[in-house]
């Protein structure tokens, strides 16, 4: 999939661009999502799994940290909710090398806030409140 710029997007329009990223990624691969409280990242990381077939509902790991699905053809799916860290040290212990080791596909909510425990980052997305209330804005950072 090519480089998104800046895109305006209903929820719909974004639900099928994680769709088609989820369908195009080949493991491993680390997928970064920033954006402030309730722009959608969640949203995105579960059209993402749907892409990749993973099974189960993708659902926020704020308070877990990290879940963990599997696809159809048994690849894992990694989600990382980073936003509850208190420091990057914190993201000493949720084992990013051990996820990227795997082979998964790791996607990771807040991954400013691990600091220079994250992983390289594959692709990284910031998704922020558009214009209207149903949209949101989805920008590729490089």
């Amino acid at each position: 999939m090519p480089y998104a710029p800046l895109m305006r997007l209903s929820a719909d329009a974004l639900n099928r661009f994680g769709e088609t990223l989820g369908r195009e990624l080949a493991a491993p691969a680390v997928i970064g999502l920033s954006g402030e409280l309730g722009t959608g990242k969640t949203t995105f990381v579960q059209a993402i799994c749907r892409g990749l077939g993973a099974q189960g509902l993708a659902t926020s790991p704020s308070y877990a940290l990290v879940h963990q699905y599997r696809t159809p053809d048994d690849r894992l799916v990694y989600h990382v909710d980073c936003y509850r860290l208190r420091s990057p040290a914190e993201a000493r212990d949720l084992a990013f090398d051990d996820m990227v080791r795997d082979g998964a596909v790791v996607l990771i909510e807040w991954p400013e806030r691990a600091g220079a425990w994250t992983p390289r980052l594959d692709r990284h997305f910031r998704l922020s409140y558009g214009d209207e209330a149903d949209t949101r804005e989805l920008e590729e950072v490089r």
